[in-house]
């Protein structure tokens, strides 16, 4: 079933650093279908017009196929009215939409908005918005030590102040399946209006927003292999007919004039402007690639690959499971003991192995898990037994040769820096960074380019970072930390007034961004303002051909490390 599935992705024959593709980031987006790649092609081919705006054929035709998208979409949620939905960029500005248009109507000083620990940043941070503008107050459902939602503390929160409910279906960092039914049915009893992200749900099984009796549903069409930049807002009609708009423009007016100006009738007073016509068609085509397979036979074949993938993990030394919740979809995130999760995620990419690794947009949830991220692999429809078992070899190669390389056995290697009183005592500390000379720097791209591969090479950074002092406790401080960076990093500067010179001490807990600190420190470390400035990080990992193996959360890192180095120097000219 799976080998067939795979020959309708064409990514899926691709490879890697010269290792096949092992696709396990489904939860962040999943890949997709010929059909839907045809679709797109066949829309900018066939039939480019703008919609509903024009009287011409290929108008009609591109009009046709966006409404025919909407029908398709209504009945893959059940709706009982096709205009009940509304297109969106994604999920996330559905949840905006809500925020601001519903939200801002109906929610005033002492409502309570409820959400939960589980929640993406998207079903958070917009909430957050609107309570600071008209005095409304989140309340939070936590989770428990397997990160299933506290139903107990659930029901106590609930009461006559709370007006809404937004909580996410299924949990994008730990794959938690939530009871929402249950939630919502024990929300409206006390008048409260809910809000279902399905982000996560709905590329996994099937949903019917009548069944659940929930007021909105939204997801994303880039998670249900559709194309990027499309979403879905389900809501009541009406409750959408109550809402004013959120934006304004063309499409979404009635009429307009000088002294006032009307609006059209949802889903169109919604959706001002040009639509993202194309992604509208695509998603369209996912939704019905989807809907020809079994999706309870899919869903039970995703649960034995993620059973496979979860026993296997168990076996391995200093691995430590995240989220063993009992209902859940195919997503497995965890953390190792020796080995920072952006780490493997650098050599597993190496391998032609694509995972998740840091907070997954859910730091709220992070927090409270007592967490800096955690490795995710998470499945989709096209995983195979071959996957799993790839991403488990791959993970044992790492553990055991990682791990004896540059896991607790470098401690001794490393000298740590006494915790100062004061910035004043220590510059001896700040100049504990070896300075790579001129010939140092051609001896290390030698070095690393003899290398057998990237991830050899990977190996050999990581080595380096175990020369990079490690900050004790007292200078890993939240008002030290670096924002920016994939990894937590922190930086102290100190400045010679005799020699007029900087010098940082700066660490990670990632141990290929503290080996890359190190090259970068020392190349940087005890010069002028002036020359600080005019240092370029990109003509020096050029030079190590490193730029085009850095990701660009790890290379923008970097770039905001010698960011800060720059906003510093200027300060001293």
């Amino acid at each position: 079933m799976s080998a067939e599935l795979r020959q309708h992705f064409p990514i899926l024959t691709e490879q890697v650093h010269g290792q096949p593709l092992v696709w396990l980031d489904n939860a962040a987006t999943t890949q997709k279908p010929q059909v839907v790649i045809d679709a797109v092609s066949h829309y900018y081919s066939c039939a480019n017009a703008n919609v509903h705006r024009a009287s011409h054929a290929l108008s009609t035709r591109a009009t046709r196929a966006f409404e025919d998208a909407r029908d398709i979409v209504s009945r893959f949620l059940n709706t009982r009215h096709s205009d009940e939905i509304i297109w969106t960029r994604g999920a996330t500005e559905a949840l905006n939409l809500l925020a601001w248009s519903w939200g801002i109507e109906n929610l005033k000083a002492g409502d309570e908005i409820l959400l939960s620990e589980l929640e993406h940043h998207a079903n958070i941070v917009p909430w957050q918005l609107v309570a600071k503008q008209n005095g409304a107050v989140i309340r939070v459902i936590p989770v428990t030590s397997t990160g299933e939602l506290d139903q107990d503390v659930f029901k106590n929160l609930l009461g006559k102040r709370t007006k809404v409910l937004s909580v996410t279906h299924v949990s994008n960092a730990l794959g938690t399946i939530n009871p929402v039914r249950e939630m919502i049915a024990a929300a409206k009893a006390f008048g409260a209006t809910t809000i279902i992200d399905g982000s996560q749900a709905v590329a996994h099984f099937s949903v019917d927003v009548q069944a659940l009796d929930c007021d909105f549903y939204v997801f994303s069409g880039h998670k249900v292999y559709g194309p990027t930049g499309i979403g879905v807002l389900y809501g009541r009609r009406e409750l959408l007919e109550a809402m004013p708009p959120w934006q304004g423009g063309g499409e979404m007016i009635e009429r307009v004039s000088f002294s006032g100006t009307t609006f059209q009738k949802p889903p169109f007073r919604f959706e001002a402007g040009t639509p993202n016509i194309a992604g509208v068609i695509g998603m369209a085509a996912a939704i019905r690639f989807i809907s020809k397979l079994d999706r309870e036979q899919q869903m039970l074949k995703e649960k034995v690959l993620c059973q496979r993938l979860e026993r296997a993990l168990d076996q391995l030394p200093d691995i430590r499971r995240i989220g063993t919740a009992e209902k859940k979809t195919a997503v497995v995130s965890f953390v190792c003991d020796t080995i920072h999760n952006q780490d493997i995620g650098v050599l597993l990419d190496q391998q032609g192995i694509a995972v998740r690794t840091g907070h997954h947009c859910a730091m709220p949830l992070m927090e409270s898990l007592g967490l800096q991220g955690t490795v995710r692999a998470s499945l989709a429809c096209y995983n195979t037994t071959e996957d799993v078992d790839a991403f488990i070899l791959a993970m044992q190669t790492i553990l055991a040769e990682t791990g004896a390389e540059i896991g607790t056995s470098d401690s001794h290697a490393i000298q740590a820096l006494s915790a100062p009183e004061s910035y004043d005592n220590i510059p001896a500390a700040f100049g504990t960074v070896p300075h790579f000379s001129e010939q140092a720097l051609i001896q290390l791209r030698t070095d690393l380019l003899k290398q057998r591969n990237w991830q050899d090479r990977y190996r050999r950074i990581m080595q380096l970072a175990s020369r990079l002092p490690v900050l004790p406790s007292g200078m890993r401080q939240e008002q030290t930390r670096l924002a920016g960076c994939e990894s937590t990093v922190w930086m102290h500067h100190f400045y010679n007034e005799e020699n007029r010179t900087l010098h940082f001490a700066i660490d990670s807990d990632a141990r290929v961004i503290r080996g890359l600190i190190l090259i970068t420190l020392s190349c940087l470390n005890g010069r002028a303002p002036q020359d600080l400035l005019e240092f370029d990080i990109d003509v020096l990992f050029g030079e190590l051909e490193l730029t085009n193996h850095l990701s660009p959360s790890r290379g923008n890192g970097l770039r905001a490390i010698v960011q800060e180095i720059h906003s510093i120097a200027r300060r001293f000219l």
